[in-house]
């Protein structure tokens, strides 16, 4: 089971689209030294998880910044910040 998660230049999930990526329930997904600002999440079964980039939040380690509920949505980085990595439930 998977989910399809795609990023985006700008918040709310807009300006420039990146790639969109399968990320395997439990596992993390890092863009690997890259960031975006927010991501468009899709076939979430519970919820995904989303870590800040730069230090102690990259590769799905320490607190995620932000949860965000099953289904299919937006997640939008906090004012400062850029997102790095994902993990989906």
């Amino acid at each position: 089971m998977s989910a399809t998660i795609t990023g985006f230049s700008g918040a709310d999930c807009t300006g420039t689209q990146g790639e969109s990526f399968n990320v395997i329930v439990g596992e993390c997904f890092s863009l690997g030294g890259q960031s975006t600002k927010s991501f468009q999440y899709t076939d979430v079964p519970t919820q995904s998880q989303y870590y800040a980039s730069g230090g102690q939040h990259d590769s799905c380690t320490g607190t995620p910044s932000s949860i965000m509920p099953g289904g299919t949505g937006c997640a939008t980085a906090p004012n400062g910040l850029n997102w790095e990595s994902v993990s989906v439930f």
